[in-house]
């Protein structure tokens, strides 16, 4: 953290623990706080493409010739974001070759600028990510795959000639190897 924001957040533990509190001095360190924040993360650069399952449909069934590696998870799910440096190396070290890797976060929308835009900025992620804001699930999931619960982590690996579906967790070379059986 840079001295500005320490100092700021310094500013609000002294003034919120004293007795005699200034509630407009509070209120205006705590804003002060999110934008010097946001400004550290580089959060508010970030353009986090918004779908409903119909826009978002899109990326399900395209027929060119690439791999398309489709990543469901959200900041809360700790085994989620344990795998997506797995993603991420796989995105780096196929981008070159046909594959694509997109993250589909299923965050609450109320949290996109406030967890989701920061975890993006705080791993430095390079894959495209994309939030899906569709309240009806019930619908939508079993479109991505007759057989998914709805639990998260989830995967789709495609292409035009075969798609595979995953509901668990991958390793780095656990998907490395499911992606080069669609090379």
């Amino acid at each position: 953290m840079t001295m500005k924001l320490n100092v700021l957040i310094i500013g609000i533990i002294l003034m919120t623990s004293g007795c005699q509190k200034n509630k407009k001095t509070v209120e205006v360190l705590q804003e002060m706080t999110t934008e010097v924040v946001k400004k550290e993360m580089n959060v508010s650069n970030i353009e986090l493409e918004i779908y409903d399952y119909e826009g978002f449909s899109t990326y399900l069934d395209k027929t060119d010739d690439k791999v398309y590696v489709i990543n469901f998870w959200a900041t809360w799910c700790a085994p989620c974001v344990k795998e997506l440096p797995y993603f991420e190396k796989l995105n780096e070290n196929y981008k070159n070759q046909n594959v694509e890797v997109i993250l589909v976060s299923l965050d609450f929308p109320h949290v996109y600028d406030k967890n989701l835009k920061p975890f993006i900025a705080k791993k430095a992620l390079k894959s495209k990510v994309i939030a899906l804001n569709d309240t009806n699930e019930n619908e939508w999931i079993s479109k991505i795959d007759k057989s998914w619960s709805g639990a998260i982590p989830a995967t789709i690996i495609y292409n035009k000639n075969q798609r595979k579906f995953f509901e668990r967790s991958f390793t780095y070379e656990e998907l490395e190897k499911e992606v080069k059986q669609f090379k």
